[in-house]
């Protein structure tokens, strides 16, 4: 069994093909044949990827009923005022969907690597350190442009136990055998 992390950088497609799109994939990043992504990231999101070839295992990270957090930290357009967090926190209605209640609050600037493409704000921002049991498509951003505060960078930084800690963007290394023990606990 393989067991590794990557961080994704923007504008990876958390897939190794690119089916016509000409985005780079994530095989260009790594050359390890019959392993698969833990949950995706969309193209404009970064940070951390868990991929192997433990299907149970990918099973138990992704499914919501297994309540594994992932953590994100968040740039918002906008000030987060406490109704902005309760909100978050609470659940939001996004179409026919309410998401499940999440763990928020507002960071320091977390002092990430700079992005290629630069964040072009229209006002003040803020960091929000959001944790989900949960992850639909786009979902973060939907539920922080529904309270006002549009999503102006978004990365993974946390699955449960397993943590990007100071791996570079575009890096990915394997687990630690002590790593591997506590995911599968």
């Amino acid at each position: 069994m393989r067991y590794i992390i990557f961080n994704k950088p923007y504008g990876v497609l958390s897939q190794f093909t690119d089916e016509g799109t000409g985005h780079p994939t994530l095989k260009q990043y790594i050359d390890i044949p019959g392993i698969y992504v833990a949950g995706r990231l969309d193209r404009d999101s970064e940070g951390l990827l868990f991929l192997t070839d433990d299907g149970p295992l990918i099973h138990r990270l992704i499914d919501p009923k297994h309540h594994v957090e992932k953590t994100y930290y968040v740039l918002v357009e906008g000030n987060p005022t406490p109704e902005h967090l309760s909100s978050l926190q609470k659940g939001i209605q996004i179409k026919d969907y309410r998401t499940l209640p999440a763990k928020v609050r507002l960071i320091p600037d977390p002092n990430l690597p700079p992005r290629p493409k630069p964040v072009t704000p229209h006002g003040p921002t803020a960091w929000l350190e959001i944790k989900l049991r949960e992850g639909k498509k786009r979902q973060i951003r939907h539920m922080t442009a529904a309270v006002g505060l549009p999503t102006l960078r978004l990365v993974r930084v946390a699955i449960g136990s397993l943590n990007l800690g100071t791996l570079p963007p575009g890096a990915w290394r394997d687990l630690t055998h002590q790593e591997i023990k506590r995911l599968k606990r």
